[in-house]
């Protein structure tokens, strides 16, 4: 069956919080949606939440439901998107984390993306599996008890995950069949039982290094133009002053 179609008729939970990454956000819905997924964004709150672009702000994100009013045997499968904030208020939620396990223990399939693998690390569902994720997380997920591969997309029976951004086309093109197939024929593991070793430098996205220092808020900006104001004013005052008392100065008195 082609991609499109392939979904149709699954319920298929998006949970996620403010600073998901929206690159991972956008590719994956874009990949469910077309393959006729009805999609319910499941957030800590309602509303919208705050997407992020690497490390700065990006686009705002209706919320569907708050993860308090899902049960997990109203879903067909789960899609965790990554991002380096989301996934660690995820994992500090007791709803969040019941939710995850509710579904897997279901023989749901449950997808994470990048640095959403700490959530099934922080589920309990990590020992014993072979995953992968965004690099710097690679110890939490192997001292969990997992076998980390340094591949772009890894599946473990009902367990999808990725590794970065970068790797969304090769996890996109993986999600749509992963997500349809029947929850009693799991894919096999791979066979390798040793973890992968750490990177020797930290992952960096193109065009996207990181700014050291960060842009300055509104607030910031009114307090420095305040100050800066003030002193032009305090500066304006002590010359007039200056020259008031120069010209209130009694005239020297002269030679005789």
């Amino acid at each position: 069956m082609s991609a499109s179609g392939q979904l149709a008729g699954k319920r298929i939970a998006v949970l996620t919080a403010d600073g998901v990454e929206q690159a991972e956000l956008d590719a994956a819905l874009a990949a469910l949606k077309d393959a006729g997924a009805q999609l319910v964004l499941i957030a800590l709150r309602a509303g919208r939440i705050r997407s992020m672009s690497v490390h700065q702000p990006a686009d705002l994100v209706r919320v569907d439901r708050k993860i308090d009013d899902v049960l997990a045997a109203d879903y067909d499968g789960l899609l965790i998107p990554g991002g380096y904030i989301a996934p660690d208020l995820l994992r500090q939620s007791a709803q969040a984390r019941d939710f995850v396990r509710g579904i897997e223990a279901a023989g749901k399939p449950v997808a994470a993306m990048s640095h959403a693998a700490l959530v099934l690390v922080s589920c309990g569902l990590a020992a014993k599996r072979t995953l992968t994720s965004w690099p710097g997380v690679r110890d939490d997920l192997v001292n969990a008890g997992a076998v980390w591969l340094n591949q772009d997309v890894v599946r473990d029976g009902r367990l999808l995950t990725s590794r970065t951004p970068q790797d969304c086309a090769a996890f996109v093109r993986e999600l749509p069949p992963f997500l349809a197939g029947e929850a009693g024929t799991p894919a096999p593991a791979p066979a390798q039982a040793d973890s992968d070793p750490p990177q020797q430098s930290p992952s960096e996205l193109p065009d996207q290094s990181l700014r050291w220092l960060a842009a300055p808020s509104l607030g910031a900006m009114l307090s420095l133009a305040i100050v800066g104001v003030s002193v032009v004013a305090a500066n304006r005052s002590l010359r007039k002053r200056g020259a008031r008392e120069a010209s209130a100065d009694p005239p020297e008195a002269g030679g005789g």
